[in-house]
């Protein structure tokens, strides 16, 4: 069987609904049967690539130790849009993973080399 590479795309912030964990769910349900998976975050989505998350302080587990089982599962593609991640105030360097930023025709280019797209 030929894997397929799958992108998770995620755009929803990482507190207040489960989508961003169900999203996580789903990257580390697919690599564990050997397919090729990439994330990428949009919109309120980059808000999960954050650094200093207090999720216990409305009684909810950190998302970013579950993003930290991402590379043992040998999902190292993580993808952002630029442009969300600059309104948000963010920087690539002071993520907890490595994230390539893209711009617009680069997310359309990468959107177009996916077998399957999974939107939360």
């Amino acid at each position: 069987m030929t894997a397929k590479r799958f992108l998770i795309v995620c755009r929803q912030p990482p507190y207040g609904a489960s989508f961003a964990r169900e999203a996580l769910d789903m990257a580390l349900a697919c690599a564990a049967f050997d397919q090729r998976v990439a994330l990428l975050f949009l919109g309120d989505g980059v808000l999960q690539l954050a650094p200093g998350q207090r999720a216990e302080q409305i009684g909810q587990k950190p998302l970013d130790k579950q993003l930290g089982a991402l590379p043992l599962y040998d999902v190292e593609e993580l993808y952002a849009d630029a442009e969300a991640f600059a309104a948000r105030g963010l920087a690539a360097d002071t993520c907890a993973l490595p994230v390539r930023l893209l711009d617009t025709a680069e997310i359309s280019a990468l959107l177009a080399e996916q077998d399957i797209v999974l939107g939360f």
